[in-house]
């Protein structure tokens, strides 16, 4: 039920968050690029998810994301299992902070800012960046920049082959 209802939508990217052992989800990354652009599309797709309407999952942040990298792209540095992969989530608010790709794009999965519904307003910047370590990873982002910045191990995802 779950894959036939994802096979609806066309996605960018997805995949699971991970304890720091890599051994348990931890949560679910899904970026697509819903049919209509409108908030309720985005809302629908994940209040209607088989999983959420099971009770899986407790709580959902649900954002309008621009990929930096360019429309419909996301970086596959080491292949889709090489190296360890990390979601980086800048939340801040106020002035807009690094819309701009980092100098170091080699290992960046995909890039850019958190929007509000209509895409007027910065609320973050989030990130799948392929790092040695978390580390590593947070350092995508400028630190002073955000309320708070997390770093989740995350792997990509989708239909088993």
């Amino acid at each position: 039920m779950h894959w036939s209802y994802m096979d609806q939508y066309e996605m960018i990217a997805r995949g699971p968050t991970l304890t720091d052992d890599g051994e348990t989800a931890t949560g679910s990354v899904h970026i697509l690029d819903p049919p209509d652009p409108a908030a309720a599309c985005a809302r629908a797709f994940a209040f209607d998810e088989p999983g959420y309407q099971a009770g899986i999952y407790r709580v959902v942040l649900l954002r309008r994301w621009r990929n930096t990298l360019g429309p419909h792209h996301v970086g596959l540095p080491g292949g889709r299992t090489g190296g360890n992969r990390y979601l980086v989530l800048g939340l801040g608010g106020g002035e807009a902070a690094d819309l701009a790709l980092p100098p170091e794009r080699d290992e960046l999965i995909a890039y850019g800012p958190l929007l509000s519904d209509d895409g007027a307003t910065w609320l973050g910047t989030a990130a799948l960046v392929r790092a040695p370590d978390p580390q590593t990873a947070d350092a995508v982002l400028t630190p002073d920049r955000y309320a708070d910045v997390e770093v989740h191990l995350w792997q990509f995802g989708g239909r088993p082959s």
